[in-house]
């Protein structure tokens, strides 16, 4: 770590470094010094919509949603420092990875943005997986554009270039068209040896389509893929304004490459050596784990990405995991708000949460799919949140609350269990980070029965996304002895404290009860699809 400092000085002379992470409900921004600590944070919550059946966010709310989150920073700076944020020393932005965005030659919008939480693309994931004897999940950029091409959109022949929304907002800041390779691995695969887009199935899908008559070639409008570490680019004069309405910010920040809210993670988690492993959950749920080796088989459940220095991950996600809780949390704050209590959604997720720790070990025969959208490990396009009790269940609120904790996992327990049963997939602790381990203790201990492994969770891992996008741009500015990516967070955590639960048999036991409760009623979910709009 680095020896003390002023704070104060450092902001006002430009020498922090900032990172920032468009989420799935939040636009988060944080703010570090030399010792990799926050200074400072700002955010501003969004949501998604659907429309006309696609899950999207209007691009405008990209732009109202940084300046806000940027605005909250600089108040936050002024407020704690007295001083403004003018320069820093370096900047990387990242976001939800995956998903469509596909841009004309001028650079405008041809459909709108089509989000990782869309499941519309199942014959595209399915010919490309078989194409290229590679996993190609429903949520990646390639599988949307394949589906375009099979649908006959009309905008497929002035496509010019796709990106994700971390290369968006990149592109839109500096100028240049270019993503990291977490981020690139859930466009297109990834070959580890050249950290480049793979060679020969590009061939394969430029033959796929060239009965098509198309007007440009895949790698022509793909990204320009720059490893961790490198800068990417300077933030231009319309970039800082977009960033800053007030024109404080200054141009030439240096920007190292835009990742993946999965490569952030694992870098908030210090999880990119082989054997390591992360579960980021909060809306989504994904357990990250790095590979010694390649797998044995194909697995359309499961993604095959890399870590932002170029190791292979394989990646159990879940579309599904606290929406459908949240809701629930939310209607009964409501409930005690209506009966005279004064409370707010912070203080009922607090009070209840801790309620799942006193329940029965299996939820006393209650089971819901938590299933807002659709999910695609267990083979949904859309979904349809259900919940659902035996004639013996024991209906305790403590029962409720530990029965949708456990279905918020329940979905990524399908990918995992192929990972480490199938595939003999060797991690030596979990490290999760996320808004479901908010509450001390909860979230730590259930995903330790769900995984049937010890989880950590660090003194860091409130921080999320932002603060590992911070320190993504910290390692292209702030790596004097040149190491590489896992040598760099062993100087980052070299200090960093955590808890550690080691998974409970009884709760291990009482999951895989509920599992398999769980899996039964997915027969329901598939009827409430068909039935109800």
């Amino acid at each position: 770590m680095a020896a003390a400092y002023d704070p104060a000085g450092l902001i006002a002379e430009g020498g922090a470094v900032l990172g920032v992470e468009l989420g799935s409900t939040r636009i988060k921004a944080t703010l570090i010094g030399p010792d990799f600590r926050p200074l400072a944070a700002g955010s501003h919550g969004w949501e998604n919509r659907q429309e006309d059946g696609v899950w999207t966010y209007p691009l405008d709310e990209v732009w109202t949603g940084l300046a806000a989150c940027f605005a909250d920073l600089a108040g936050d700076v002024k407020r704690q420092y007295g001083t403004a944020v003018s320069q820093v020393a370096a900047a990387g932005f990242s976001g939800m990875m995956h998903g469509y965005l596909a841009f004309d030659e001028a650079g405008e919008l041809l459909v709108p943005f089509r989000t990782w939480r869309n499941n519309i693309t199942g014959q595209a994931s399915e010919e490309l997986g078989s194409l290229f004897g590679f996993p190609i999940p429903q949520r990646w950029s390639i599988a949307h554009l394949y589906q375009a091409i099979l649908n006959g959109e009309e905008h497929v022949p002035r496509i010019r270039r796709i990106t994700t929304l971390a290369g968006y907002v990149h592109w839109k800041l500096t100028g240049e068209f270019v993503l990291g390779p977490d981020e690139a691995s859930g466009m297109f695969p990834v070959d580890p040896s050249t950290l480049q887009f793979d060679a020969g199935m590009i061939a394969a899908f430029d033959k796929q389509v060239a009965n098509r008559a198309l007007p440009w070639k895949l790698a022509d409008i793909l990204p320009k893929i720059v490893p961790a570490g490198d800068v990417a680019g300077s933030l231009t004069k319309e970039g800082a304004g977009l960033l800053d309405t007030t024109g404080t910010l200054q141009a030439g920040i240096p920007l190292c490459p835009p990742e993946g809210d999965a490569g952030t993670g694992m870098v908030a988690t210090n999880s990119v050596r082989p054997r390591t492993g992360n579960v980021s959950a909060g809306t989504s749920v994904f357990a990250m784990l790095v590979l010694e080796r390649s797998l044995k088989a194909f697995h359309s459940e499961i993604d095959i990405v890399l870590t932002p220095d170029g190791s292979p991950v394989g990646m159990a996600h879940s579309n599904n995991c606290t929406s459908d809780f949240d809701a629930w949390m939310n209607l009964f704050g409501e409930a005690a708000r209506t009966l005279g209590a004064d409370v707010d959604t912070g203080e009922v997720f607090a009070r209840l949460m801790p309620l799942a720790l006193e329940a029965d070990a299996d939820a006393g025969g209650l089971v819901s799919i938590p299933y807002v959208s659709g999910e695609h490990v267990t083979g949904f396009g859309e979904g349809r949140p259900l919940f659902a009790r035996g004639t013996g269940a024991t209906f305790s609120l403590a029962n409720f609350v530990r029965a949708h904790l456990f279905s918020a996992l329940a979905a990524m327990r399908t990918g995992l269990d192929i990972l480490t049963r199938d595939e003999g997939v060797e991690v030596e602790e979990i490290r999760g980070h996320g808004g479901f381990f908010k509450t001390p203790g909860v979230g730590q201990r259930i995903m330790a029965a769900a995984t049937g492994s010890r989880c950590s969770v660090m003194e860091t891992a409130g921080e999320g996304g932002a603060w590992g996008m911070a320190l993504l741009a910290a390692f292209a500015v702030w790596n004097p002895d040149n190491a590489g990516l896992p040598g760099f967070l062993d100087r980052v955590f070299a200090d960093s404290t955590g808890s550690t639960v080691e998974p409970n048999p009884a709760d291990v036991e009482g999951f895989n009860r509920y599992f398999a409760r769980y899996r039964a009623l997915l027969s329901a979910e598939r009827a409430a699809v068909e039935e109800l709009e």
